[in-house]
């Protein structure tokens, strides 16, 4: 089987986002688009867990579909599709190591319900605030979090989320590491899959030899149900949540087909710049420059090109 797949997106519930983001209109721009599994986001956040769970339901192949009941009323005018859920979040995971603050972001994939409210509880008995952003931040290092996914589940995942990003990332120039094995220790051995953001796409991160070993995955981040599938990935295999397990773990011998990505250079860090003084600049001209704005002559945050001739 052949579909796509946009696994990292955003509720209503988080900062910046859309009213717009339920379930039943979720369902609806995924048939417009023709997205075939879309990530819930956001499902360790009490609200929206409690409303996954009342309009979502199980479905054979360990993926979730939409109750019949919570239909959107314009789905009538849609194009005809088959649209299965899957339970995904994103975390904020600020904290110290190595005398320096590290800022990364990390996306989670559950098989089911029972594994999401796991971590739910667990979160909240450490006093972590859960409540106030979908996306939560956790003074948590991200190798305790993938500890404590996969003790909420063996069949659940972790996934470094757009992973050049300068201020949130396992490798971001501002607050990251030099590699995923840094970021993640032993541990390593259970990441399978990295997001390459909006700002990157697959041949950028082929230029890094220490990532051949993970497949590479591109999502939208949507903080609007417009915004599903700009950025996607394309899957050859059994649509179920152990299909997409092997895919993700697999690469295209297991049935992932490779992603669909906007052009990198519409990313806002794929260039270094200052959004304010509106400057972008290639790599070329910021070594020309010493990295120093041309307009109010500080430091310009690094781009992802940047980053990536920097590292590889």
């Amino acid at each position: 089987m052949s579909f796509i797949a946009d696994l990292h997106i955003h509720s209503r519930f988080s900062l910046a986002t859309s009213k717009d983001l339920t379930p039943p209109t979720l369902h609806l721009w995924a048939r417009r688009k023709g997205i075939g599994l879309v990530g819930t986001g956001d499902c360790i956040h009490p609200k929206w867990l409690a409303e996954l769970e009342l309009m979502l339901e199980p479905d054979d192949t360990g993926l979730l579909k939409l109750k019949h009941e919570f239909g959107h009323p314009e789905l009538k005018s849609a194009p005809a599709g088959d649209v299965r859920f899957v339970l995904t979040t994103e975390i904020s995971n600020i904290y110290k190591r190595g005398g320096q603050v590290r800022k990364v972001h990390n996306i989670l994939i559950f098989p089911d319900f029972e594994a999401a409210r796991s971590l739910q509880q667990r979160l909240q008995h450490l006093q972590f605030n859960i409540s106030s952003d979908g996306r939560p931040i956790l003074g948590l290092d991200s190798r305790d979090l993938l500890t404590m996914v996969l003790e909420a589940s063996p069949q659940a995942m972790l996934i470094p989320a757009h992973i050049w990003t300068p201020w949130f990332s396992a490798l971001g120039a501002k607050s990251g590491f030099n590699s995923i094995a840094e970021c993640y220790g032993e541990l390593t051995k259970h990441i399978h899959a990295v997001e390459t953001g909006l700002s990157s796409d697959a041949p950028m991160n082929w230029l890094i030899s220490s990532l051949d070993q993970f497949t590479l995955i591109a999502n939208s981040d949507a903080h609007s149900p417009e915004k599903l599938g700009r950025n996607a990935n394309r899957l050859t295999c059994e649509k179920s949540y152990q299909g997409l397990m092997d895919a993700l773990k697999g690469g295209p011998d297991a049935g992932f087909g490779g992603t669909i990505d906007m052009f990198p250079q519409e990313g806002k860090y794929h260039y270094a710049g200052h959004r304010k003084c509106n400057v972008a600049i290639d790599p070329a001209e910021n070594i020309r420059m010493k990295g120093i704005c041309p307009v109010c002559h500080k430091r310009l945050t690094e781009g992802v090109m940047d980053r990536i001739a920097q590292l590889a």
